[in-house]
């Protein structure tokens, strides 16, 4: 089949390289020979490597012409020789003589020739590169119709551009290097199309005599530099000398991507993992991928391991998508009977499709190899980690395909457009310009143990799964006996329906397997196996779970986890992946179980592919942060969350399952605390007795907390669509009637009636409430289709800031419906949905991380730690996560430590912040709990991994600046990072940060400039320690919420009086003092001795009374007392800091 597309362009001559070798030890060669003709000019050199050889020349001459283009038809300049025999008898010839040999920037060329009629001379150089070919860059010809049969000569000063004869400087930027330079010269005769007004190719038509002759280049670092006559300023000339000898590189890199460096847990559902290539920085590599956009070279090598075949027409295993949200080439897609279909989109326009012969095997690891090169797939599977070969197939097409893998983006799995494959993802290697036999493909699957565990793991459920089948069926088989044998009356009746099952006594190795699952045998007692085996394998696996979550809701249930984990591994392999997200957590914190993170990584991958809630967080959490041996990735994070963020707002609908509202409730905060209660609580019951007599908000917030399940308050729609009723009804409150508007709208727990529900929503939005207003538009969108009328509704409640509103226009210009505006208009929908999101509005949120994860809209540059960040928000209101952390709240207000304990691990690991910092609090209360059963270090894990959350508490921080202040059994001390989370504390506003910080300066700890900065403290104002603490201590005061004197005022008061005394110890009036002191002292001394000679007596000693009679004087006070102006202050007798 013949290539197609353009050129790779010239390539590396060898001779090129000897060539400068020689010329390392010699001296140039000289000038090619005055005259030459046709074909070999008499007495012309050759380049070196040819001397001597005529063919070689000819040889060169083929490289030159068909090389660069490699096989393929261009419409580039090429020229071509008459024959060597020939030349003898031309009458008409051109010759060359470069003086100099060498590419210059005029280049001194003597051109000779000869004329038999009136002619035109052509004298044209040609410059090929690494990346062109027969790129033109100087042309000359002239007429000759006076001197013929008369040989001639010529000089012609070839000018070349200056970026392929000189240097780089300040001026010229980017030479070029060149492979070949090209001096070719021809002659043409006026009546064989010798015109001047004739195009330029033409004429090399109608040559009648042609040459050409090689020009010596030399790479861009050998050449000289050029005198531009230009003198530069001291500053551009300095910064010029920095580098100009140095000596640019081409970057490292090749064209091996790896999209897939780590398992992923496919659920087979529209969510998968986005991966978007980049442009070459290599030059060639980006010059040869370009030319290759119609002759696509490239290998994708994947592991799979398959759970089922497709359950629809076509399931997403790896996709391109270009920039118009098309399929591109390649895709590949499993097919509902296991076979491969592969589509390419083809130049033209159209797509085509091939599917393989062969299916790919289930519940097998196997690496998929599929090769393209040109129009050829090669199509390869080899099954289990040690690659035994199982099928290949070639296939053939002549359609050009389309090939451009920066022009959109990758999918594995699933997406929007079609659902994903259920299983597993193992690594994916893609070679973008190499056609790769299997052999030579290197993907090793690295995590192998892992691999080997998720072989196990479905080995040993595939025997679950038999028991559950023979028991059914045993079970049945008797059920038929018992019925065609029994009599009917209403005893048997009772007892058949109400009875417990027996099991029949002849079940296969039913002792072995009992001792084994238990809990499995318990539950089929208990369950109804006649029903589709499906559905009755999960029921089971529901009650084995509700069977360990008894044992460990008792006072001791941390205790119990051990005896447990046999039910859960039951429950998990009848597909009830809750038990796998339990045991994913035990595994992983050592829950009062040997600590093993490859356990944990299987149950929380397992769980993840059953579309686990909390599991797909868990997962989503460790690559978001590359936590616990999980490689950091943000894609794969982005499919974890996406997978549970597109669930949400459809799961905040269903008033069906454990769920509970997602709140912000800290244990640290007890005035939330005393307003949590329950159904029979005061708070409840305050607000039930306010409601009965008719307060409007007491019925709105009464009926939000029975139809969320908020404040405690278990969820009961049905009683809070009561008070919606009674409160629209009897009172003008409009947000109570516009709930319950919505609330017939949907028939959410109410019979549906559309007509009252309109009457409703205009009354609330006659009353100015904008979520009325959008309701309107959202109801002539929906059942009127009224697009006009729907944004006339939809404009207004957006002007009033009404964040649906704003997402109802994005999908109006999404959908191309918008009133007056032909066609889809993608940046105004993703214009609209970005400020839906900013007023927290779920799908606009969804929307703007689907945009930064795949780049395509101008307004959203690519950003896939943004799109995690906005997809991990809204997963993280989903209400079967709020129904634990509600489980954990409510056992913690209870007093019961174990579950409390529990279900914030349980929480916490999936990476939600109020519960990990709650945790962290637990274990802080309870370090005698943690210490017992957790297999880590709970406080510090925890706070942690908080402060690398969004909107953090400051305490948070000042916890783990105490924890790298005074270190850790695993952490020794390390001031920096304690600097830096009191820095973060005090920069949210926290006192106690600007507090501790200052004591670190005065323990003699250096604040580094970046966090002075940090803080905004400029170091040229506050030079010195005493300055910065002067600034530290008045923002600590300023922060401070106390109303009296605060640690903050006291400190700032005590620096205050230290810097007066050493401004006092060091003035003058010390030494007046002194002075003054030592007067009074001498004077005294003077005045006691004369007294004493008066009196002609000796003087007594001063510590002996002259009287014995008189007492002594009484030690009232402590000689500590007398001492304690010789103590002076001291900047290290400061507490430690704390948080």
């Amino acid at each position: 089949m013949q290539r197609r597309g353009a050129g790779l362009g010239w390539l590396r001559w060898p001779w090129r390289r000897q060539q400068q070798q020689q010329q390392q030890h010699q001296p140039p060669p000289p000038a090619f020979s005055p005259r030459a003709a046709a074909m070999v000019p008499r007495g012309a050199r050759v380049p070196p490597g040819l001397r001597g050889h005529p063919a070689g020349a000819l040889l060169l001459l083929c490289y030159l012409n068909v090389v660069p283009s490699l096989g393929r038809q261009t419409s580039l300049t090429t020229w071509v020789m008459p024959k060597a025999e020939q030349s003898t008898t031309y009458k008409d010839f051109i010759s060359f003589t470069a003086f100099e040999g060498s590419v210059r920037n005029v280049s001194e060329v003597s051109v000779e020739y000869l004329c038999s009629q009136p002619c035109i001379v052509h004298v044209e150089a040609v410059v090929s590169s690494e990346f062109r070919s027969s790129i033109p860059v100087y042309k000359k010809r002239w007429k000759n119709e006076k001197h013929l049969h008369t040989s001639r000569t010529q000089i012609v000063h070839v000018k070349f551009p200056s970026i392929m004869v000189y240097r780089d400087d300040y001026f010229i930027r980017n030479s070029i290097s060149v492979s070949a330079v090209v001096l070719r010269g021809w002659i043409t005769h006026k009546r064989h199309g010798g015109d001047l007004n004739v195009k330029w190719e033409e004429h090399l038509l109608h040559a009648v005599a042609k040459n050409y002759t090689l020009l010596h280049t030399l790479p861009p670092f050998q050449r000289p530099f050029k005198d531009h006559q230009v003198c530069l300023e001291w500053n551009m000339g300095y910064l010029w000398k920095l580098w100009v000898n140095r000596i640019p590189q081409c970057p490292m890199e090749n064209d091996e991507a790896t999209l897939l460096a780590f398992p992923y847990a496919s659920s087979g559902e529209n969510t998968g993992i986005v991966k978007k290539l980049l442009r070459f920085q290599n030059r060639e590599l980006e010059a040869t991928r370009c030319q290759r956009t119609d002759y696509p070279v490239f290998t994708v090598s994947l592991w799979l391991y398959l759970l089922h075949y497709c359950k629809t027409n076509l399931c997403g295993i790896l996709y391109f998508v270009d920039a118009d949200e098309m399929y591109g080439t390649p895709s590949i897609f499993l097919t509902e009977e296991g076979h491969l279909h592969i589509q390419m989109h083809l130049v033209k326009g159209e797509d085509l499709a091939v599917k393989t012969k062969f299916t790919i095997p289930l519940k097998e690891w196997f690496r998929l190899d599929i090769s393209f090169h040109g129009g050829q797939i090669m199509v390869t599977t080899n099954l289990g980690l040690d690659l035994k070969s199982h099928h290949n197939q070639t296939i053939s097409f002549r359609e050009d395909f389309h090939y451009n893998d920066t022009a959109g983006y990758f999918i594995i799995g699933g997406s929007r457009y079609v659902a994903g494959i259920q299983g597993f993802f193992g690594p994916l290697k893609y070679y973008r310009l190499r056609s790769l036999q299997p052999a030579q493909i290197h993907n090793p699957f690295l995590q192998k143990q892992l691999a080997e565990q998720v072989n196990l793991y479905y080995g040993q459920c595939a025997e679950v799964q038999e028991i559950i089948s023979v028991y059914a069926s045993t079970a049945q088989v008797k059920r038929e006996r018992q019925e065609a044998c029994d009599l009917r009356n209403s005893y048997l009746d009772l007892r058949r329906r109400y009875g417990r099952p027996s099991v029949c006594a002849a079940f296969p190795r039913e002792k072995e397997l009992r001792g084994k699952h238990p809990g499995l045998f318990q539950a089929l007692l208990e369950t109804d196996v006649l029903k589709s085996q499906n559905e009755s394998v999960l029921e089971i696996g529901g009650k084995i779970f509700e069977q360990a979550v008894k044992r460990l809701s008792r006072l001791d249930g941390l205790h119990q986890i051990s005896s447990v984990i046999p039910f859960l591994m039951d429950s998990s392999c009848c597909g009830y992946h809750k038990a796998s997200y339990y045991l994913a957590v035990f595994y992983e914190t050592g829950l009062n179980v040997p600590r093993d993170p490859l356990q944990g990584m299987l149950y929380s991958l397992v769980g993840g592919q059953g579309s686990e809630r909390l599991s797909s967080m868990n997962l989503g959490y460790k690559h978001y942060q590359g936590v616990d041996n999980y490689p950091l990735d943000w894609e794969l994070s982005y499919a974890y969350y996406s997978n549970i963020a597109t669930k949400t707002p459809l799961d905040q609908h269903t008033l069906q399952g454990d769920q509970a509202y997602v709140e912000t409730i800290r244990l640290k905060d007890d005035e939330v605390l005393k307003v949590q209660t329950r159904e029979d609580g005061d708070v409840f019951m305050w607000l039930k007795h306010e409601a009965i007599r008719g307060n409007a908000a007491a019925q709105q917030r009464l009926a939000q907390m029975l139809f969320w399940g908020q404040q405690g308050v278990a969820k009961n729609p049905e009683a809070a669509i009561e008070w919606y009723a009674k409160g629209a009804l009897e009172t003008e409150d409009p947000a109570l009637i516009y709930d319950y508007a919505i609330v017939l709208f949907k028939g959410q727990g109410v019979q549906k009636n559309r007509r009252l529900a309109l009457e409703l929503m205009k009354k609330a939005a006659s009353k100015g409430l904008h979520q009325a207003v959008n309701g309107l538009g959202w109801y002539y969108h929906k059942f009127k289709k009224n697009y006009a009328r729907a944004a006339k509704y939809w404009l207004k409640a957006e002007e009033m800031g009404n964040p649906d509103a704003s997402y109802n226009l994005g999908v109006l210009y999404l959908d191309g419906i918008f009133p007056g505006v032909p066609g889809r208009n993608l940046t105004l929908a993703g214009e609209y949905f970005h400020k839906a999101a900013q007023g927290g509005h779920m799908e606009g949120t969804l929307w703007c991380s689907l945009y930064f994860i795949t780049g395509n809209l101008d307004t959203f540059p690519r950003d896939p730690e943004k799109a995690v960040l906005w997809a991990k928000h809204v997963a993280e209101k989903n209400g079967y996560l709020g129904h634990v952390i509600r489980k954990g709240l409510n056992a913690y207000l209870e007093g019961s430590w174990h579950e409390a304990l529990l279900y914030y691990v349980l929480a916490a690991e999936t990476g939600i912040e109020i519960s990990q910092t709650n945790l962290a609090h637990i274990c802080e209360e309870r370090p005698d709990l943690a210490g017992r059963y957790l297999g880590v270090n709970c406080v510090w894990r925890y706070y942690n991994f908080s402060v690398f959350q969004i909107d953090v508490p400051s305490f948070a921080y000042l916890k783990m600046g105490d924890l790298y202040y005074y270190g850790h059994p695993n952490q020794t001390q390390d001031l920096e990072l304690s600097v830096q989370m009191y820095a973060q504390a005090a920069l949210d506003g926290d006192s106690q940060g600007f507090f501790n910080l200052a004591l670190l300066i005065e323990e003699g700890a250096i604040i580094p400039h970046h966090i002075l900065d940090f803080l905004e403290i400029d170091p040229t104002i506050h030079s010195n320690n005493v300055s910065i603490l002067r600034e530290l201590y008045e923002r600590c005061w300023s922060h401070s919420n106390e109303e009296s004197l605060s640690p903050c005022t006291l400190a700032w008061l005590y620096l205050h009086l230290r810097l007066i005394w050493s401004a006092i110890l060091h003035s003058a009036m010390i030494y007046f003092l002194g002075s003054f002191l030592l007067s009074v002292l001498i004077a005294w001394t003077v005045h006691h001795f004369q007294s004493a000679s008066a009196s002609g007596s000796p003087p007594a000693p001063a510590w002996a009374s002259p009287d014995p009679t008189v007492p002594t004087a009484s030690p009232a006070v402590s000689p500590a007392a007398n001492v304690s102006n010789q103590d002076q202050p001291s900047v290290t007798n400061i507490p430690e800091p704390h948080g």
